[in-house]
């Protein structure tokens, strides 16, 4: 953040010079385009900090609607967390994408089908579990994990599971979706 803001503090400066100092007009070809770019590097970077990551544990989610791996569930999941302001990121174990079509998936072709861009959807490596790299993400992120698993086996390496809120459990109560965004022991439902 440091670096656009000195661009955008730079640019202004020479872009006040080109403007009100006589002489030197024929340089607002070159501070000019200076100042929009460094602008928008800090507008970038403002709404890449005020940005609500959550970790979608997505082969834990896909189970919630009736025990079957569904990607209508996901798909609901993550339309109803961008509704309420979080910008989702899913992570997958390698054979999601059979559990889910009956043939393997990979990174592009679940995102696809979740609507989101490729870099949001991770499928591990076959043989890999997908909680510690769930769990890395998040923390990298400051992001919260949209699961029902304790991550027990995790504890340890990750303490922050402990946190209340930290974990957002969820699942269909009467073929409603809820989410927990508050502590463990309340369920706040979302439409």
């Amino acid at each position: 953040m440091k670096t656009p803001v000195f661009l955008l503090i730079v640019s202004s400066i020479a872009l006040g010079g080109t403007l009100f100092l006589a002489g030197f007009s024929e340089f607002v070809l070159v501070t000019g385009p200076c100042f929009i770019a460094s602008l928008v590097l800090v507008l970038r970077a403002l709404t890449k900090h005020q940005r609500r990551w959550v970790i979608l544990d997505g082969s834990n989610v896909m189970h919630w609607r009736d025990g079957t791996p569904q990607i209508e569930t996901l798909q609901e999941v993550i339309r109803e967390l961008q509704a309420a302001g979080y910008s989702p990121g899913v992570v997958f174990d390698a054979n999601a994408g059979y559990l889910l079509s009956g043939a393997y998936q990979n990174d592009g072709a679940l995102a696809k089908a979740l609507g989101l861009s490729e870099e949001r959807v991770m499928v591990v490596p076959k043989g890999a579990p997908a909680d510690p790299t769930i769990l890395t993400a998040a923390r990298d992120l400051g992001a919260r994990v949209v699961t029902n698993d304790r991550y027990r086996d995790w504890a340890e390496q990750h303490p922050e599971i402990h946190q209340p809120g930290y974990l957002i459990k969820g699942g269909y109560k009467a073929g409603k979706l809820w989410l927990n965004f508050d502590a463990p022991a309340k369920k706040s439902k979302i439409r």
